[in-house]
């Protein structure tokens, strides 16, 4: 099990608690309210505009049953990978990706942050941490491809052996200052990564068909009405149900067929809601599809940046549509920014509901 890098130090936490409740208070993590049903509460009205750069997304197929590539586009510039692949074969496999630079020129690509997850059988735990290690937002390095050459993008990745049916996920933000080719591949976990790419087949997508290439890696969500508890009550904004939030349509570059999106996994909501000084909120989030593993970033006033797990003492939750994860109970008025992203594994859609702080 990773340490994972999002735990903040005792004295950091401690200073923010007068302005921040979190979930470690002892309002506890999952709860259920006998007064709030989460289908019933009035939907509160946000605006969606797409922005960042491209977003591949290799998920088929998802169970891998064989060698192969199992998605790969060219790149120039900003991307976001996401991928989620499980060695359905009895071998031991490798599952990585490899950047490929055909220019006379060494490519630079800077990882600016990234999560990942596996090799292992817990796919609820990977796809949630991967997601708290990408919020933490505190990796950043460097891959250099050679002129006419090829380089990996992990060297975590590299070295894992993954067994059968497990998972590896992982999401991973990067600029590049050149074009190169980006693959995803599993491959014998005793050959040779750059070796195998040159004779590599694409391996054809399953039914879902999760893989493709979608403009926009990021979403924005702005409100332009001031949430107050006091007046407004509970409300709830829905996420990745692709009815109130439609899911991404891409091209899948190995066949150039249309895709979509099927849970927007890969796409970074960033929302902003905001509100009166007419007392405290409570942040909750409550899965409508099942069982959920995820983490929720924190921005609040400019300078208390953390992630919440959701759940925070389980792996999981939503066994039932009346369970509510806490987030954190903050000031009306203040600048608060939330961060989420579909993880891989969970169950969708999700609703952030927003109600007046019971402690009051």
């Amino acid at each position: 099990m990773k340490f994972f890098r999002y735990i903040l130090p005792a004295v950091a936490l401690a200073m923010c608690m007068n302005s921040v409740t979190l979930a470690a208070d002892n309002k506890g993590d999952i709860q259920r309210f006998n007064g709030i049903n989460g289908l019933k509460l009035p939907e509160w009205q946000v605006k969606a505009t797409h922005s960042s750069g491209k977003l591949l997304l290799s998920d088929s197929p998802e169970m891998v049953p064989e060698d192969g590539i199992t998605y790969q586009d060219t790149v120039d510039g900003e991307a976001r990978l996401f991928f989620h692949h499980v060695n359905a074969t009895d071998k031991p496999k490798k599952i990585v990706v490899l950047f490929e630079n055909s220019g006379d020129k060494p490519a630079n690509i800077t990882v600016t942050k990234f999560g990942l997850g596996g090799p292992g059988l817990d796919y609820l735990a990977i796809g949630k941490e991967v997601q708290m290690e990408y919020f933490a937002d505190n990796n950043l390095y460097l891959v250099e491809v050679p002129a006419g050459g090829s380089q990996q993008l992990s060297t975590e990745l590299a070295d894992a052996v993954v067994q059968n049916n497990e998972l590896v996920n992982g999401m991973y933000d990067f600029k590049t200052d050149r074009p190169v080719k980006v693959s995803v591949m599993m491959l014998p976990a005793d050959a040779d990564a750059k070796e195998f790419a040159k004779t590599a087949k694409v391996l054809p997508a399953d039914q879902w068909r999760l893989r493709g290439t979608f403009e926009g890696a990021d979403r924005l969500l702005v409100s332009d009405q001031a949430y107050n508890p006091k007046k407004d009550g509970p409300v709830a904004i829905t996420l990745a149900d692709n009815k109130l939030d439609k899911y991404v349509t891409g091209i899948d570059k190995t066949d150039g067929s249309m895709v979509l999106n099927y849970g927007n996994y890969g796409v970074v909501y960033k929302m902003f809601i905001p509100s009166s000084y007419d007392g405290k909120i409570a942040y909750h989030l409550n899965p409508r599809g099942g069982e959920y593993a995820g983490g929720i970033g924190l921005h609040y006033q400019h300078q208390f940046q953390t992630v919440v797990p959701t759940p925070e003492k389980t792996t999981s939750f939503g066994s039932t549509i009346k369970d509510f994860a806490y987030i954190g109970t903050f000031d009306g008025g203040q600048s608060l920014w939330l961060s989420f992203s579909p993880p891989g594994a969970s169950n969708l859609p999700v609703k952030l509901v927003l109600a007046p702080d019971e402690g009051q």
